[in-house]
């Protein structure tokens, strides 16, 4: 189950009402006509021509994902209902986790200051450690939010940064896949995270956070590094490091989840 999209509630509140005059006429109206100027307008940002055709061509909206995004719901669970309900099934395997990928996690806390627990219980929480990432076409999902007028400017950002993967060479367009509102990867990264914080961490070229366990957790890290995370210090509600936490995701009763399938791996045996 994925709930990363929280993480973005903040910021859909500062975005103006008001579409810029450029995409007023082309948001929400006839979709080729206004994939034919995002086109342009990817180009004239420097992305090359050739991700943009491969990541485009043949595009059409998804209605069900604006059927999803005019259906959500508020996030209305106690931190002990949320909690009691995704913790205990993932505490085996997370502990699990922690085990095999002990040598790298040590590294990525050397490096980024951030425990192998806080980056476990992410990966539980946002995927099952990978298991469910999502099967929408990513550069779908963000043509049609993008279209779309009731967030336009911030998905037409985000598919920006989508074709900058693919240009890059992390991924081909085929690859991504994830959750309805664009979030890829095992930790759902959105595709501006992503080109923020993705780190090859497991040397092979390739920032990929879709197959490599190393990549995912170390772009983790980095990105909770990058918002402040403080080495050594507490994850707990009040404590300096719970603020990073809602960085990652907004809702206080899912960073409370966090602290808390942290601190019980820190202390499964």
């Amino acid at each position: 189950m994925n709930f990363s999209l929280l993480r973005f509630v903040a910021a859909f509140a500062l975005i103006i009402a008001t579409i810029p005059a450029a995409n007023a006429a082309a948001c929400g109206g006839n979709f080729d006509a206004w994939l034919a100027e995002f086109k342009t307008e990817a180009a004239s940002k420097g992305i090359a021509q050739s991700a943009i055709t491969a990541g485009l061509a043949g595009v059409t909206p998804d209605q069900g994902v604006l059927s999803r995004d005019r259906s959500q719901r508020v996030f209305s669970q106690s931190f002990e209902e949320f909690s009691g309900r995704m913790i205990p099934p993932r505490l085996g395997p997370g502990s699990n986790r922690l085990k095999q990928y002990g040598s790298a996690l040590a590294r990525i806390e050397q490096q980024y200051g951030v425990p192998g627990e806080v980056l476990v219980a992410i990966w539980g929480l946002e995927t099952d450690f990978g298991a469910n990432t999502g099967k929408f076409p990513t550069l779908r999902a963000l043509a049609t939010l993008a279209w779309d007028c009731r967030r336009a400017e911030l998905f037409r950002g985000e598919l920006m940064d989508a074709l900058r993967i693919v240009e890059r060479g992390d991924l081909a367009p085929a690859e991504m896949r994830g959750a309805w509102a664009g979030e890829i990867g095992q930790t759902q990264f959105m595709p501006s995270s992503w080109m923020k914080f993705a780190v090859d961490f497991d040397g092979n070229g390739r920032r990929d956070l879709m197959r490599s366990a190393p990549d995912v957790l170390a772009s983790t890290a980095n990105y909770l590094a990058s918002y402040g995370w403080q080495r050594g210090k507490d994850f707990e509600p009040g404590a300096p490091n719970f603020a990073v936490l809602q960085q990652w995701n907004k809702s206080e009763v899912y960073a409370r989840t966090i602290a808390a399938f942290a601190h019980q791996l820190a202390r499964a045996p």
